[in-house]
C-alpha cells in the first residue's frame, strides 16, 4: 500500500551545511567487464569546462545573466522543471516502497508561478527547459504551461521527460503547444517485470507513447533506461535493437542513490560493463562527438537509424560541463541533482519580491553568499559514488527526473 501522506519533506528556507568530498574533474574508465583495457581506454574522456567552448555562448539573443555563471565559470542555460510529485506508476528506483510524503497542493507552484520564475530565468540566459515530475502529464493542465513557456522570448528548446502511460492520447496537442523534444522513460521490454519494476501495468501503453512519438515527428525519440544488475541488464541489447529503423536513441544510465530507493554498489552496472555488453554484439559501435555540456555519451551503430547513449554520473561525472539548474514542483531551487541543499524561490514570489530580489537568491544559490549563510553553491563535482549513497537527499519522485 503506498503512503502518500500530505506534509512536507524539507522545510523550504532550510539550508543544510553539507561538505562535498571532491573527485577529480576527470575521471579513468575502468575495465568492470573483462575485456582488454585497450577498448576501454580509446572511449574514456573527460568533461571539457565549459567556458573553453564559444559554441556555449548564449545564442537566444538574451543578455546573459551573471546570475547564472558560477565559481566555476559554468554558465547554466538548462533549467529543468518538476511539475509535480504526483506520478502513477511507482518505480522502484525513484519512489520508497512505502510512499513518500506529498507536499500539500497549495504549496506547490502554480501555473502563473511556474511561467513567471521560467521567464526571469529564459531573459536571463537559460534557453531549454524540461519539464519533469513525478509524471508531468497528469496535470490537466499541462498543454497550457507548455504553450506559455513555449512563446517565451529566448526559449530554444522545451523538452519533457515522461513513463509514457498518458502521454499517446496528450501528444499530438504538446506538440502543437510548442514541446520539442520527449524522453521516454522505459526500463525493461518484458511486460512481467514492468510491472516489477513499477509497481503498475502499462508496458503497452508505454510502447504506444513510443511509436506515437516516432509517428509525431520527434527525432530522436529519447528512451530511459535504468540499468540495474539482475533486473535489466540482459535486457541491453535488446533495447539496442530499437534503434535498428527507428529514430530512436536508447539512453542507458547507471543506477543512483536517492533516499528510498535501496541503492547498492552491487546492483550498479558500470558504463564500462555496459559498453562492453554492447560493443559484443554491435561491433561496429563508434563514438559520436559531444558537445561539453552534455551528459550522455553517444554513439552509433552501422546501419542504424537511431542512435545510442551512456550517462555515467557514478563512475565518470559530467560536472565540469554541467549546465543544469532545478526548480522542484514545491517552488525549491536546486543547483545540483546530488546536493541536498535548496532554496525557496515560492516563499520571497509569494511575499511580493520583484525581479531584481529573485535574482538575488538565484545567483546566491549559485555561486555567492545569501543573507550571512554560505548556501551550498555548486560545486566542481558531486562526491563519489559511496559518500552519495551516504548523503541526505530527497527522493527522486520529488526531485524531477
Amino acid at each position: 500500500m503506498i503512503i502518500t501522506t500530505m506534509k512536507r519533506y524539507l522545510p523550504a528556507t532550510r539550508l543544510i551545511n553539507w561538505h562535498l568530498g571532491f573527485s577529480s574533474f576527470t575521471f579513468s574508465l575502468v575495465n568492470h567487464g573483462g575485456g582488454g583495457s585497450g577498448f576501454f581506454n580509446a572511449y574514456a574522456t573527460s568533461c571539457a569546462k565549459l567556458q573553453d567552448d564559444p559554441a556555449n555562448a548564449n545564442a537566444n539573443n538574451n543578455p546573459f545573466s551573471d546570475m547564472l555563471v558560477d565559481s566555476f565559470g559554468r554558465m547554466h542555460t538548462y533549467l529543468r522543471i518538476s511539475l509535480t510529485e504526483r506520478c502513477n506508476l511507482r518505480c522502484q528506483y525513484c519512489m520508497p516502497s512505502e510512499g513518500v510524503d506529498l507536499t500539500p497542493s497549495p504549496q506547490l507552484l502554480a501555473p502563473n508561478e511556474i511561467v513567471r520564475l521560467a521567464s526571469l530565468f529564459v531573459a536571463s540566459g537559460v534557453n531549454k527547459i524540461r519539464l519533469t515530475g513525478g509524471e508531468p502529464t497528469i496535470r490537466k493542465d499541462i498543454e497550457e504551461i507548455c504553450s506559455q513557456l513555449s512563446n517565451l522570448k529566448g526559449l530554444e528548446k522545451l523538452a519533457m521527460t515522461t513513463n509514457g502511460i498518458v502521454l499517446a492520447k496528450k501528444l499530438p496537442k504538446l506538440k502543437e503547444s510548442g514541446l520539442t523534444s520527449i524522453n521516454i522513460s522505459l526500463d525493461t521490454l518484458v511486460p512481467a517485470k514492468f510491472e516489477f519494476l513499477t509497481r503498475r501495468k502499462g508496458f503497452e501503453r508505454v510502447m504506444e507513447s513510443i511509436h506515437a512519438a516516432v509517428e509525431c515527428g520527434y527525432n530522436p525519440v529519447k528512451v530511459n533506461c535504468v540499468v540495474m544488475r539482475g533486473l535489466n541488464d540482459e535486457e541491453m541489447c535488446d533495447f539496442v535493437e530499437l534503434t535498428r529503423d527507428r529514430p530512436i536513441n536508447v539512453r542507458f544510465i547507471e543506477f543512483m542513490p536517492f533516499d528510498g530507493n535501496v541503492w547498492n554498489v552491487k546492483k550498479l552496472v558500470p558504463y564500462a560493463e555496459m559498453l562492453d555488453r554492447v560493443v559484443k554484439q554491435f561491433p561496429s559501435l563508434e563514438r559520436i562527438q559531444d558537445h561539453p555540456t552534455e551528459t550522455a555519451k553517444n554513439f552509433k551503430i552501422d546501419g542504424h537509424v537511431g542512435t545510442v547513449s551512456f550517462i555515467t554520473s557514478m563512475t565518470e561525472h559530467f560536472c565540469a560541463g554541467c549546465n543544469r539548474l532545478r526548480l522542484l514542483a514545491d517552488g525549491n531551487f536546486k543547483v545540483c541533482l546530488f546536493g541536498p541543499s535548496e532554496v525557496s524561490l515560492r516563499d520571497p514570489l509569494r511575499n511580493g519580491a520583484d525581479e531584481n530580489e529573485l535574482r538575488e537568491i538565484i545567483g546566491a544559490a549559485v555561486c555567492k553568499l545569501f543573507f550571512g549563510f554560505q548556501v551550498k553553491r555548486k560545486k566542481a563535482s558531486h562526491a563519489g559514488m559511496f559518500d552519495l549513497a551516504k548523503t541526505a537527499n530527497r527522493p527522486m519522485i520529488h526531485i524531477g527526473g
